[in-house]
């Protein structure tokens, strides 16, 4: 069950450029914050209260919320936005029960946050395309770097 209240904001939100974060912790809370540096109104959404607590400022607005519960996703209007980003990693077993959901939501742009290959692959075997592995990803993008640019990275004497 989501703790939002009686909020109409959630709807609201989803109609325009908006964007839903479920799951804020380092990937997910960095993702909201750029994007709604970047003019996207963002509803973030955590189990935890201290995620909820450290974006309440920053985010359009924060919802503390079982992402589980079907129920509490159409509370969040989660159905009703076009762009969702699934940052949980850790808890696998929410991480594919969420995105089992927002699948038979239809959303149209999905991302998914992987922690390792095996996660990967169970996501895309329920159909997602976007699945993100961010610390493989920004290895091979530090090492592309730094092969690139040795010289420039090495210590002068």
């Amino acid at each position: 069950m989501a703790n939002i209240g009686a909020h109409r904001l959630p709807a609201r939100i989803a109609s325009g450029n908006s964007a839903a974060v479920i799951g804020l912790g380092r990937f997910g809370g960095s993702v909201a914050v750029a994007l709604e540096r970047s003019g996207v109104e963002v509803l973030g959404v955590d189990s935890h209260p201290e995620f909820v607590a450290e974006y309440a400022e920053q985010l359009t607005f924060v919802a503390q919320a079982d992402s589980t519960s079907t129920e509490a996703l159409r509370q969040l209007a989660i159905p009703d936005f076009e762009r969702v980003i699934l940052g949980i990693g850790a808890d696998l077993q929410a991480s594919i029960l969420t995105a089992s959901h927002l699948i038979d939501f239809g959303i149209p742009h999905l991302w998914a946050k992987a922690i390792n290959d095996d996660h990967a692959r169970i996501l895309r075997q329920l159909g997602l395309t976007n699945v993100i592995q961010p610390e493989a990803e920004m290895g091979r993008m530090l090492a592309t770097s730094i092969v690139s640019g040795i010289a420039d990275t090495s210590p002068r004497r």
